[in-house]
């Protein structure tokens, strides 16, 4: 056992974990933090991920010990059910979704792609969130939601959905 500190959410955790436990697994197994979805274990879907020090990762690549004294900000971090981050807020007033269970790390490389790009075009929407898949809704109303989300945190009145 391997002992490691991290701040998750603004919460300071010290536990005991094994060297091979990934930190998809710690986050939902010892912390709670359950809306990090485990979903394919192999790095392909994207449904787990967080950001780890400011940045997108999948969680389930990353060892718990290697986010030792690291920032880690779940899917439950950014906002709340009365305060909706603004990405949390586009994906639900455009539909951004349908079963959900892509929607955490969607939201999470879309906050990302926010950072970086603040007024990306649909295409650098597309190639911003190409590593999280979604077997439901074609991409096109996520793609939306992203640019009405960068619309509001850009404080311009000109978003996507003001034209739907």
């Amino acid at each position: 056992m391997t002992q490691v500190s991290m701040r998750v959410d603004g919460v300071s955790y010290t536990d005991e974990v094994e060297p091979r436990t990934l930190l998809v697994h710690h986050l939902r197994e010892a912390l709670g933090k359950v809306g990090t979805v485990v979903g394919c274990d192999t790095s392909n879907c994207g449904a787990c991920t967080v950001h780890l020090d400011g940045q997108a990762v999948k969680s389930c690549t990353v060892f718990a010990v290697q986010a030792d004294g690291a920032e880690v900000t779940t899917i439950e971090g950014i906002g709340s059910q009365g305060d909706l981050h603004p990405v949390q807020k586009a994906f639900h007033e455009m539909h951004g979704l349908q079963c959900g269970f892509c929607t955490p790390g969607m939201i999470m490389a879309s906050i990302d792609l926010l950072k970086e790009n603040p007024n990306p075009s649909e295409t650098e929407v597309r190639e911003g969130i190409e590593g999280n898949l979604c077997r439901c809704t074609g991409y096109q109303n996520i793609v939306r939601a992203v640019q009405q989300a960068a619309g509001e945190m850009s404080g311009s009145s000109d978003t996507l959905g003001a034209q739907a």
